[in-house]
């Protein structure tokens, strides 16, 4: 076996290891009773540290050393397989798993604390989070020679800075400031079309959520349907499991929820088989995965001839008159808003720039945990002109933070600025494509997106998977006009 064959074994065992981390994950949030949480913590934090064992062996650097590949995949691979080993080596394994442990028994704490908007219950948990966190990102920009805020965006999308995305933030928030008046006073000035009103009952609103999943290409064989505190898609790509919530007074929240983490689940279902469980063979990055997630809510399921699609399905499966007029009220609304997950998408990048200022503040230390909801409220008036009322719908919304992921909000923006320029490009390449939406369908997107992102898995960069499909890099203009043509039109 030569020592690139004895490396493409050593990291499927690896890949392995951490599809096991992935589904422990996943339970948690999903299934286990809160009494698991702490054995749950250091199982996690066991097979994290074994994980991260195996990339540092002595000769897995040797063989590292001796491999030789040709140009191409293999090649990538090796490169990846390269940087993999590096940002292991460079941090101690008792380090990895304190993060591990820490972020598990902060993600319990939060869950509470959050439902009883109570961030004191949670604040000295979260500050061992970031000190952990910050002690890992110095050693890892040091190895890379990053800082240590973008080394911790490179674990979630390489190749992109926080400079980079600052100035990318920067523009939108120029842009925000004149549209968002302007998108308020058109809607002011139109007949408006509510939803009935409820119960949508929740047993009719997964079986409707699901079939919609299915329908967008979702194949349930390998893929589940639950509930969880925030929603997520996690697992395997034969294994896929993606969560929602349920509101039984607003139906729209839970299926745009499951429509957005199908996009997820399309992109790992779609990943090349070929090169499963090898580092090439994963997907591009969180800010391309993004872009899938919201390329099928934002840009596809939200489109005009998608709900006509959706109303009458909705009015026949909840037996009330839903009309498309009503459904475009409810989904292409623009509203100052305290909730990420439920902003429309003009307002959702605020929510996104909030949160990339702070985790830089906290992570450099120029903002103490305590100061954590005073700064948040002061920034979210900054950006929106409103202060939200309590910390639930405030600092404590998001799991990201409780469970470590410092470094992973830029993605979500960069995602659907990704998603706007990528339907541009499909809607050239398939000039009937609102055609197929209006009947439901959305094959001729899946197939065109898996040919352009889905089976590249990660053998290119974010920057590079986009200018071959759409001709060139990340170019918010396009995100500008989609809001334009569908808020300001």
């Amino acid at each position: 076996m030569s020592a690139y064959e004895a490396l493409k074994e050593s990291f499927h065992r690896i890949a392995c290891l951490d599809e096991a981390g992935a589904m422990l994950s996943w339970d948690a949030s999903a299934m286990m009773p809160e009494g698991g949480a702490d054995a749950r913590g250091e199982q996690m934090a066991v097979l994290a540290g074994l994980s991260h064992e195996f990339l540092c062996a002595p000769e897995m650097g040797e063989k590292l050393t001796q491999a030789h590949t040709e140009a191409g995949w293999d090649s990538e691979n090796l490169t990846l397989m390269k940087e993999a080993h590096l940002r292991a080596t460079a941090l101690p394994r008792d380090l990895v798993e304190a993060q591990v442990r820490a972020a598990r028994a902060c993600e319990t704490i939060w869950r509470a604390a959050r439902r009883n908007s109570d961030f004191d219950a949670v604040r000295d948990v979260l500050a061992e989070v970031v000190r952990l966190t910050r002690e890992g990102a110095e050693i890892l920009g040091q190895a890379l020679g990053l800082s240590p805020y973008d080394a911790l965006m490179s674990q979630y999308q390489r190749g992109i800075s926080a400079a980079e995305a600052s100035a990318i933030f920067a523009r939108y928030e120029a842009f925000l400031c004149e549209a968002l008046p302007q998108a308020e006073a058109l809607q002011t000035g139109r007949k408006q079309v509510a939803l009935p009103p409820g119960p949508y009952p929740e047993a009719v609103q997964a079986e409707l959520a699901r079939a919609l999943a299915a329908g967008a290409g979702l194949n349930f064989n390998a893929a589940r349907l639950d509930i969880s505190t925030h929603p997520f898609c996690g697992g395997t790509p034969t294994d896929i499991r993606i969560t929602t919530r349920y509101d039984e007074a607003d139906f729209c929240a839970a299926l745009m929820g499951v429509l957005h983490e199908t996009g997820h689940a399309l992109y790992e279902q779609n990943l090349p088989a070929a090169w499963r469980r090898q580092p090439v063979g994963a997907a591009a990055g969180m800010a391309m995965h993004e872009s899938q997630s919201l390329i099928v809510e934002m840009q596809a399921v939200r489109s005009d001839a998608y709900l006509s699609y959706l109303a009458p399905l909705a009015s026949s499966s909840f037996g009330k008159e839903i009309t498309p007029a009503a459904l475009k009220h409810r989904l292409r609304r623009v509203e100052r808003s305290f909730i990420r997950v439920e902003a429309d998408e003009m307002t959702y990048p605020a929510h996104v720039l909030l949160r990339f200022r702070l985790e830089q503040a906290l992570l450099s230390g120029g903002l103490a945990v305590a100061d954590l909801p005073g700064a948040w409220n002061e920034g979210f008036k900054s950006l929106l002109g409103i202060t939200p009322p309590d910390d639930a719908r405030g600092c404590l919304q998001d799991i990201h933070w409780f469970d470590g992921a410092i470094g992973y909000f830029p993605s979500y923006t960069l995602g659907a600025m990704a998603a706007a320029q990528l339907m541009e490009a499909a809607r050239k390449a398939l000039p009937d494509l609102d055609g197929a939406l209006a009947q439901g369908d959305l094959s001729p997107l899946i197939t065109w997106l898996s040919a352009h992102v889905h089976e590249r898995g990660a053998s290119a960069g974010f920057n590079e998977i986009l200018r071959a499909a759409t001709g060139e890099a990340l170019n918010p203009a396009y995100f500008e006009a989609h809001l334009t043509a569908r808020y300001l039109s």
